[in-house]
């Protein structure tokens, strides 16, 4: 655990809902990112939150919080490039901030994977419309990624599985008995929130 910063992605426009702050929307009676971390401390040595609006409030978890690298909101490589500028443990585990039923075992799984594979990123693949699919921005990287990283974004590059598909990537199945359906299931619109809230 003490080998890995956890980073809370929390960067967005959140345009699908509205332009609200997704991160600080209430899910059962607390923030969406106060949540995502509280799952993920259980998992990792330390925690930040990379997020570019209401600094102050997410500053008040207690945690270190950093707002893009990059202009424009430029999306989560945004946030995985700020993570690993700031790292100084050998992995950084991403989640975004508006899954909040994400594994409690999400970090062992991927870094056993990592070590077994002698990967450079380990991605959660997780069951969607009948099939396994990647879900880019549950990945545990190592921090010498930091410098590929950099000439991907400012040769312009924006897609997180073009740059992925660069590294030594292993794909890590979230569809095993016990593993909850609805783990990775991501709240776009305030009324998937409240959906999601339902036990």
């Amino acid at each position: 655990m003490h080998d890995i910063t956890g980073l809370i992605l929390a960067g967005g426009r959140g345009s699908r809902m509205g332009g609200v702050d997704k991160g600080l929307q209430s899910f059962r009676g607390m923030p969406l990112a106060l949540h995502t971390l509280m799952r993920l401390q259980l998992q990792v040595g330390e925690v930040m939150i990379n997020a570019n609006r209401n600094l102050a409030a997410y500053e008040s978890f207690g945690v270190p919080v950093w707002p893009d690298a990059l202009p424009d909101f430029a999306g989560p490589l945004a946030g995985f490039l700020t993570g690993l500028e700031r790292c100084e443990t050998p992995w950084l585990a991403t989640v975004p901030c508006d899954t909040p039923l994400f594994p409690l075992d999400l970090v062992p799984r991927l870094q056993q994977a990592a070590l077994e594979a002698d990967a450079e990123i380990a991605m959660a693949s997780a069951p969607e419309d009948g099939q396994l699919r990647p879900q880019p921005v549950f990945c545990l990287l190592r921090r010498e990624l930091l410098d590929s990283l950099v000439r991907f974004t400012h040769g312009g590059g924006r897609k997180i599985d073009a740059w992925t598909a660069q590294q030594r990537t292993v794909h890590v199945a979230f569809d095993q008995p016990g593993d909850d359906a609805r783990a990775f299931f991501n709240a776009n619109t305030l009324g998937e929130l409240r959906e999601l809230e339902q036990p």
